[in-house]
């Protein structure tokens, strides 16, 4: 095989702009041109995808940048398809580089008779020859075992900590980590310990599926500044509701940081007329005009962080060392006033 002198990157249609951006920011670092490889992706009058790549691929290290985020299922067979393309035309090795994993909330049989999708999805990927998967904040962190091959999960808190520290420059003190749900209580612990904040919780009862009946405010929360932490959101529903509640508990001001921007149905307009200050999301989904039209929803890059994550999987070095403040401050400079 030929040596490769540097990273090949392909990307499908789901977010060009994350890929664009990526693509520039290697290009920074490496001091030559990486751009996107010359490629067509595009659909029959049936629907049916087609994938041609104009560019020769043969030993190659190749990274398809691809969010499987709504329309998913066209999304996903995007993904497989490119990267059977890049197979069938000798690639050294596919990297899927998927910013949002579609398909994650489903990584468990919830009831009788149903699908572990998350895991068909992995078995998919796997059988099309990518050889690596890097991703940002799984829903369920237990997904990478669904994997056969290596599987990189970055994670957003080094990035909102590091905003965080810049957007509440003063006033960090009266600043107070809040999950909403048993659930994140981790990810929201590793955010309030990078900032040094205290941390507290949305208890919420369901009396139904998609129904939330109750929330109680665990931790006192007078006087705080909140900041609601969660994974992604979706429809907003609990969101607005948590922060609601935090208000009535005495809460100051109540701020989101979410890494995943689905924000589906109403979502949009739920945020607007929401008790909410300020929303963060990242761009590992491609904002709509609607999203970037909000006032107080706010969207922070996540191309730094896979620029170098992908060179580092290229190089052969750590992709853990993008979870430490020292090491990610440099990615991102200039990005928060660092």
């Amino acid at each position: 095989m030929p040596h490769t002198p540097e990273p090949k990157l392909i990307s499908g249609n789901a977010n060009l702009p994350l890929a664009n951006a990526i693509a520039r920011r290697m290009s920074m670092h490496r001091g030559v041109n990486v751009g996107l490889v010359d490629a067509r992706v595009e659909r029959f009058n049936d629907a049916e995808i087609f994938v041609e790549v104009y560019e020769n691929v043969r030993g190659e290290d190749m990274f398809i940048i691809q969010p499987t985020s709504n329309p998913a299922n066209d999304n996903l067979m995007e993904l497989l398809i490119m990267a059977d393309a890049l197979r069938r035309s000798s690639a050294k090795r596919i990297t899927a580089v998927i910013p949002y994993f579609g398909y994650a909330r489903q990584d468990r049989r919830s009831r009788a008779r149903t699908p572990i999708s998350a895991k068909l999805v992995a078995n998919m990927l796997v059988g099309t020859g990518i050889e690596r998967v890097l991703t940002m904040d799984l829903h369920a962190a237990q997904i990478q075992g669904f994997f056969d091959i290596p599987v990189d999960n970055l994670y957003a808190s080094p990035v909102f900590a590091l905003d965080i520290m810049t957007q509440f420059k003063g006033s960090i003190e009266d600043v107070m980590i809040v999950s909403p749900d048993v659930g994140g209580v981790a990810r929201a612990r590793e955010l309030a310990k990078r900032i040094e904040a205290p941390l507290s919780i949305v208890d919420k009862r369901r009396e139904k599926a998609g129904e939330v009946a109750e929330m109680t405010v665990i931790g006192d929360v007078t006087d705080k500044k909140c900041i609601i932490v969660d994974d992604m959101c979706d429809t907003a529903g609990t969101l607005c509701k948590a922060a609601q509640v935090l208000m009535d508990n005495g809460a100051l001001e109540v701020h989101a940081y979410t890494t995943h921007g689905v924000l589906s149905g109403p979502a949009v307009e739920r945020i607007t007329n929401s008790v909410l200050k300020s929303m963060v999301i990242t761009d590992t989904i491609a904002a709509t005009d609607a999203v970037r039209a909000t006032p107080n929803i706010r969207i922070i890059p996540t191309a730094p962080v896979f620029a170098q994550a992908i060179l580092n999987i290229w190089n052969g070095t750590s992709v853990s060392s993008l979870f430490e403040t020292p090491t990610l401050e440099p990615v991102y400079e200039g990005q928060f006033g660092t």
